[in-house]
């Protein structure tokens, strides 16, 4: 970036952040900040983050909101077809009733007290114009934490979608499966460039209880990241001196083996993701039952991620978890299976109301597979899309929707077995994360990015010839209203809520 380059963005940056103006005087929420092992409010009081996610909102993804691949194809693919206009008409609705009071006023009535907002980069920055930001980020922001700041509910702002790409997953909406985040200075800086002016737009804002600057942030080196925090959290401080930082591990929030053990970033939260196997479709897995065995894996799977952060006396945040559902549409034993995830589900709150750590489940609204609300079945959005949800599913283009391959595997297993056959044995787990075998990555690259790149625009052709009427109305089968509440689900948390502290 050059000087002149610098300063321009500088003085963008003081006349884009300018502080939220809004008003969010009547909310109970207070500034929070760590305290030990605690998170805790001005009074010294400990306050313990109970929550979900909005996730599929700001930074949309394949298996919430139906389509393949990345959002950024998905919105090219919906231009070429409906135009720029009523594309651009139709996401803007489609964020609008994905979240509004109604979906507070409901939340707050389980009990939670924090809810996770992910977003995607290029709400605030275009790639072909970088050095500008874009106040329409801001706004739906501002729109999000002034309609929780009615409700008392808390807000962590979290960069899910980061410029190249912070990991190699469809969620970084990079269009790759590799992390460029990590190979390009250029793509830190505006990332950090972008913290700084967030966090100088909501400094002293109290409904807001921090800043996840990076979702599972995957560095094949590992050293960069911790590098890269430490940058980014004194860029937040030279505008916000306030704010907790919500910093998670390296490998997609599972590892801290290379953090310094000798020293920790002052007022921050660190961060695992603490998915259970049991709580996944896995071939020959069978259902949880609560034997002791189980118990004491989810305990030791939990306790291997949060390690760094119980020998460095800091507070943990769970920031992703929880089970996926059977459909009851398409399994006859979908009570059973679910049945078996939410007893997996209050295992895991048991482990962390030991010692009061805070959470934030994975999702709060999807199309049916994991969210605590979902789109009902016979919306108008549903009718339409589901065709091409079940060939999608056939074709296992989503990784994390389906687990089951075997509709593909005849098409695959022949040319995967033919490539493995000439790679030196010892190098097919070299490539980054090791912890995922040849066949995966293979995957990843034909499936989830190739294939899914295709069929995006099938999806996008489903919308064809809509009129905005049309659009407004198969947007508006997100509202609550709309959807279906998955009620076993909201009574685990509704129940754990109750409890805030251990």
């Amino acid at each position: 970036m050059t000087q002149v380059a610098t300063e321009l963005q500088q003085q963008l940056l003081l006349k884009l952040s300018a502080p939220q103006s809004n008003n969010v005087s009547g909310s109970k929420c207070k500034l929070l900040k760590v305290s030990g092992t605690s998170i805790v409010d001005p009074d010294g009081n400990v306050v313990v983050l109970k929550g979900a996610a909005i996730a599929g909102h700001l930074n949309m993804e394949n298996f919430i909101t139906g389509y393949s691949g990345h959002e950024h194809e998905l919105r090219a693919a919906m231009i070429e077809v409906l135009g720029e206009e009523k594309a651009t008409f139709f996401f803007d609705k489609l964020i609008e009733n994905f979240f509004t009071e109604t979906d507070a006023q409901f939340y707050a009535s389980l009990g939670l007290n924090c809810i996770r907002v992910p977003f995607n980069y290029r709400h605030f920055i275009d790639d072909a114009n970088p050095y500008t930001l874009k106040p329409e980020g801001f706004a739906q922001l501002d729109r999000v934490v002034n309609i929780c700041a009615k409700y008392d509910i808390y807000v962590i702002l979290d960069l899910h979608a980061a410029p190249g790409g912070q990991n190699q997953d469809w969620h970084s909406d990079s269009g790759l499966n590799k992390a460029m985040f990590w190979e390009y200075k250029v793509f830190q800086d505006q990332a950090i460039n972008l913290w700084t002016a967030i966090a100088k737009h909501y400094a002293g804002n109290p409904v807001v209880a921090g800043y996840n600057p990076l979702n599972e942030p995957a560095d094949p080196k590992h050293t960069r990241l911790y590098e890269f925090y430490e940058r980014v959290e004194k860029a937040i401080r030279s505008v916000d001196i306030d704010h907790m930082l919500f910093v998670d591990g390296n490998t997609y929030a599972m590892d801290f083996s290379h953090f310094p053990t000798d020293k920790v970033l002052p007022n921050t939260v660190y961060a695992c993701h603490d998915y259970a196997m049991m709580g996944f479709p896995i071939p020959g897995q069978p259902l949880y039952s609560g034997t002791q065995e189980q118990k004491e894996r989810l305990r030791s799977q939990f306790e291997r991620k949060v390690e760094y952060m119980r020998n460095a006396g800091i507070p943990i945040w769970n920031g992703e978890f929880g089970p996926v559902y059977a459909d009851p549409l398409r399994d006859p034993n979908a009570d059973t299976v679910n049945n078996a995830r939410y007893e997996v589900l209050k295992e895991q709150l048991r482990i962390y109301q030991e010692t009061g750590v805070s959470w934030s489940i994975w999702l709060y609204k999807d199309i049916g597979y994991q969210g605590m609300t979902y789109v009902h079945p016979e919306s108008p959005y549903m009718k339409l899309i589901r065709g091409f949800v079940e060939k999608k599913g056939k074709l296992a283009l989503d990784f994390w929707g389906f687990s089951e391959k075997e509709e593909v595997q005849g098409i695959y297993q022949p040319f995967i077995d033919g490539l493995k056959a000439t790679v030196p044995e010892h190098i097919r787990k070299s490539k980054y994360p090791n912890i995922w075998q040849f066949d995966r990555q293979v995957e990843r690259s034909v499936r989830e990015c190739l294939m899914s790149e295709y069929l995006v625009k099938e999806f996008a052709e489903l919308f064809e010839g809509k009129t905005v009427e049309e659009l407004e109305e198969l947007a508006a089968s997100f509202k609550l209203e709309n959807c279906v509440r998955r009620e076993g689900l909201n009574d685990v948390l509704r129940k754990d809520a109750e409890r805030r502290t251990a």
